[in-house]
């Protein structure tokens, strides 16, 4: 298996959200994972940063943030040059999916959890 650094955006320390249980399932799959979330913290070794950080290299970034709060990281987003962005179930955005499109960034509309117990993560 390819490993996939991973940005997970949206990330929380609770164990009840998917967030924390996606950063789980992808460090035990053996990715390269990062966080940001609204709590500094830490996931399954993986530090949780309230800011955006530089990102290079990344394959995939996964969001748990709601249409609204996802503005606040359009050009972070698309200026990162990710290959895909996963939306995660109630984060559906058709306006950001065009914008993404248009600087050929690939559109996943799936679960991240669903994709890596699958194997097609």
């Amino acid at each position: 298996m390819k490993n996939k650094k991973t940005l997970v955006l949206g990330a929380s320390t609770k164990p009840e959200r998917y967030s924390f249980k996606a950063i789980t399932l992808l460090v035990e799959k053996g990715h390269s994972v990062l966080a940001i979330g609204q709590k500094a913290g830490e996931v399954a070794g993986v530090k949780i940063q309230t800011k955006a950080i530089p990102l290079k290299n990344i394959d995939t970034i996964t969001l748990y943030l709601n249409p609204l709060r996802q503005r606040d990281y359009y050009n972070y987003i698309v200026e990162s040059k990710p290959k895909r962005v996963v939306f995660n179930p109630g984060t559906e955005n058709p306006e950001f999916y065009q914008l993404l499109e248009l600087n050929a960034i690939k559109v996943d509309v799936a679960c991240t959890l669903v994709l890596l117990t699958t194997n097609q993560y």
